[in-house]
């Protein structure tokens, strides 16, 4: 895949749950626009655990952990450089790196991370019904 396929088919994505790791926690307008983006990518809730453990943690937990970081908001231009570089890398050995240790990327963030999968499922149940 290439670096415009990646923006094209991830970048509205990743930069709607790049608030997950910014130093606040997220506003209920940002769950909201989170929620909104992911139903239109149509996504399963499995397919964004991994989007969320391979293709931002390994990217967004640097911020999180650099004394220099971002801690209000990203810019989102050098945050979706580092991102296409990361995925187009995201290959072989490097995936079952990032796999193994995501359990660790991900720590800071998963209790945001679960709050948005609640909210994604009660959303899910509410156009069910």
């Amino acid at each position: 895949m290439d670096a415009q396929t990646l923006v094209d088919e991830r970048g509205e994505l990743w930069l709607a749950l790049a608030p997950l790791w910014l130093d606040r926690e997220p506003r209920e307008t940002d769950y909201q626009r989170m929620v909104e983006v992911i139903e239109r990518h149509d996504l399963s809730l499995d397919e964004l655990e991994w989007i969320f453990r391979l293709e931002l943690a390994p990217v967004l937990s640097r911020h999180q952990m650099s004394v220099a970081s971002e801690w209000r908001a990203f810019d989102d231009h050098k945050l979706m450089r580092q991102l296409v570089a990361h995925n187009l890398r995201l290959k072989g050995w490097r995936r079952k790196c990032w796999l193994l240790f995501s359990g660790l990327t991900t720590m800071m963030t998963r209790h945001r991370w679960n709050e948005l999968m609640h909210r994604v499922m009660a959303h899910r149940r509410t156009l069910s019904e």
